[in-house]
């Protein structure tokens, strides 16, 4: 696994972030506005945003005195190329398992 999924997959570990990356997914939104989202201080979003931003999963834009935290959509192929090879695999399997009862039936 390359630095660059590993990164993906520690922001994607805890559950604020989980919830960061899914509100971003609804629209862009500044510190200030996702702070207002969770019971921990600005500094601590801020921590999230940067591990995020470490994972390729968010970019930040400054406009002026204010950051704009974005989703990349993008920064989760590392990821779901990791879990579709699992998908292959169980695919493959439940192919398997299918014709072996199918082949138990006759």
């Amino acid at each position: 696994m390359n630095s660059q999924t590993q990164n993906a997959f520690r922001a994607l570990a805890d559950p604020t972030r989980r919830d960061i990356v899914q509100m971003l997914a609804v629209q862009d939104m500044t510190i200030a506005q996702l702070t207002l989202r969770f019971d921990m201080t600005r500094a601590a979003v801020k921590k999230h945003l940067t591990v995020l931003s470490d994972g390729g999963l968010i970019t930040i834009e400054a406009r002026g005195r204010e950051r704009i935290n974005r989703l990349e959509p993008q920064g989760m192929a590392p990821v779901l190329d990791w879990f579709s090879y699992f998908d292959r695999f169980w695919d493959d399997r439940l192919a398997n398992l299918k014709k072996a009862i199918e082949g138990n039936k006759k």
